[in-house]
């Protein structure tokens, strides 16, 4: 599929214009595509708040970013991680005392394919409660001071919701039963996308100033694979790595700093790469699969997080 809204190279970093004074926040960018995306924000005159899981890792993002653009470049970090929702709690209400403004949350944290089953603090499957139920109380959290900002939230999800079962398991969501690593996965990142198209639904009816996108960043070689994945499933990475299929970190951040910026987008849309498979290739607008926004699991699953996060949204 070819989208050629953005001509035959796609949406490039050129196309940003407009964002100096702004700021974004983006979680999990300490490295991979969250770290260039901040790059890339923050050679455009942006400003950056990272929301890392290690210390130690943002410190010394933090440090590469200011000998690559100067000891004024506007980067800062705050310590959360997703998989503990108090953490996430602390983080938020540090970013809402000190940064005023959000132009965009980036929600490009996550973790993959953890082999065995493990479970958050507050007894979630690992998977499903980083990448959404950790996102889900950060967006909501954060969600005025986006408001009043006429802001953004970009959740950056993964071709992966394709591969599991296509929807929501509501009956056994933490796999107490048949646990698989990659079925877990997509249904974390199914989770992710359907949250973001109902909060679509949800501004518009609350006449809110959010806008909502959702993209991937197709087969990109960042670390995700290798900080959460198995033996096996990093190995056979690292040999995909290697080959034409699988494109630079640094390519695989365009479609959400896209979404960050980029103004005229569609929202009830997927975003990435429009090449081979969807993995590589120019970015632009590609297919979305309709299970993706079936309006009765988004309901029933937006309910079921409030539920699990204790935190009820005002929209």
């Amino acid at each position: 599929m070819t989208d050629k809204t953005f001509g035959a190279q796609g949406w490039t970093p050129e196309r940003i214009d407009g964002v100096e004074g702004k700021t974004f926040v983006i979680t999990g960018a300490n490295a991979g595509a969250g770290f260039q995306a901040a790059r890339t924000l923050l050679r455009k005159g942006a400003a950056v708040v990272m929301l890392n899981r290690s210390a130690e890792r943002s410190a010394e993002a933090v440090a590469k970013l200011k000998d690559e653009f100067g000891a004024a470049a506007r980067v800062r970090f705050v310590q959360m991680d997703l998989a503990d929702l108090q953490s996430v709690r602390r983080a938020a209400a540090e970013v809402l005392r000190d940064i005023p403004r959000i132009d965009a949350l980036i929600c490009n944290a996550a973790i993959a394919q953890v082999p065995n089953r493990q479970l958050t603090k507050a007894g979630h499957e690992s998977q499903l409660g980083t990448n959404h139920y950790g996102h889900f109380l950060l967006c909501g959290l954060l969600f005025d001071r986006i408001d009043e900002s006429n802001g953004r939230i970009v959740v950056v999800a993964s071709l992966g919701y394709k591969m599991g079962l296509r929807t929501i398991q509501f009956d056994d969501m933490n796999w107490d039963k048949n646990y698989r690593a990659n079925p877990a996965y997509s249904q974390s990142k199914l989770a992710q996308m359907m949250f973001a198209y109902e909060l679509q639904d949800r501004v518009a009816r609350a006449g809110r100033n959010v806008a909502v996108y959702v993209c991937h960043p197709g087969a990109s070689a960042t670390s995700l694979i290798s900080t959460s994945g198995g033996l096996m499933t990093r190995f056979t990475w690292w040999l995909m790595s290697k080959l034409p299929i699988v494109q630079t970190a640094e390519r695989g951040a365009y479609p959400e700093v896209m979404c960050a910026t980029e103004d005229g987008l569609e929202q009830r849309a997927l975003y990435g790469p429009t090449g081979r498979m969807e993995m590589v290739g120019p970015v632009g607008r590609g297919k979305l699969e309709p299970y993706a926004y079936d309006k009765e699991t988004m309901v029933k699953l937006w309910e079921r997080s409030e539920a699990e996060t204790g935190f009820r949204w005002t929209v």
